[in-house]
């Protein structure tokens, strides 16, 4: 496809994961794209790679005025920067809690504080959110993360609301769990890691972790023009986690 032809996208939390998936998706499918991450984008294949923390405005206004200066325009932002946190309620010092929030939701803040001018020049001015399962599931040891993911989806329903009447559009993805290098080091802790694992996969309904492409491909058509009519949503990318159980009619209660 080439519905992204002559489009310019920001993609934050590009150096992997489902940023990186998601910078090869767009660039695929015609756009430009500026790879923002603490890290240097690991390709050199024509992506503009801007080095920026979410977390401090001026070096994300740094980054969006180079994309500018750049390429002209801004029709896309991807907001895929994140953090994750392991624990209950009683676990996580306000510390963590704060540089979570900081990064998932304020990082997010400061990205489309930083866009929105472009972005009420663009024809297509459009915003593609990061969120989670945890924020319509409650799973357990997750708790500081899926209150930031939840935030997130809201924000994202705010957003969509004040922007409509300026024709951006603000939708979010909510994937599951999905084969990162976050959940690879989070296994790679573990006890025994291939159990974790098996046991990752087994609270999948598909059987199977997600793989950040399949995420990077619902996020593209968020972004394209092809969806329009499409603003104020969360799409869930997981495989059923959301909606389905999995097991045999006995033990679902049938």
């Amino acid at each position: 496809m080439a519905d992204l032809d002559g489009l310019v996208a920001a993609v934050t939390g590009a150096s992997s994961g489902i940023g990186l998936a998601t910078v090869a998706t767009l660039r695929g499918r015609g756009a430009n794209v500026a790879a923002i991450d603490r890290e240097p984008f690991p390709h050199a294949d024509g992506t503009l790679s801007l080095v920026a923390d979410v977390t401090d405005q001026s070096s994300v206004d740094d980054a969006i005025s180079t994309s500018l200066s750049t390429f002209g325009r801004l029709d896309i932002v991807v907001n895929s920067a994140g953090i994750g946190a392991v624990g209950s309620v009683e676990d996580n010092p306000d510390e963590e809690w704060h540089a979570v929030f900081d990064v998932n939701v304020l990082g997010i803040v400061r990205v489309v504080r930083a866009c929105l001018p472009e972005l009420r020049r663009s024809p297509h001015g459009t915003v593609v959110n990061v969120s989670s399962v945890a924020a319509t599931s409650g799973l357990l040891q997750r708790t500081c993360y899926s209150a930031s993911k939840g935030a997130v989806l809201s924000l994202t329903l705010a957003m969509a609301a004040d922007l409509l009447a300026e024709r951006i559009r603000v939708n979010c993805v909510t994937p599951g769990t999905i084969d990162t290098p976050w959940v690879g080091r989070l296994l790679a802790g573990a006890v025994d890691p291939e159990r974790s694992r098996a046991a990752l996969e087994q609270r999948q309904p598909m059987g199977r972790l997600g793989l950040a492409e399949e995420v990077a491909s619902a996020i593209a058509f968020l972004a394209s023009p092809t969806s329009s009519f499409v603003t104020g949503i969360a799409l869930p990318v997981d495989g059923g986690m959301s909606g389905l159980r999995a097991g045999s009619p006995a033990a679902n209660g049938s």
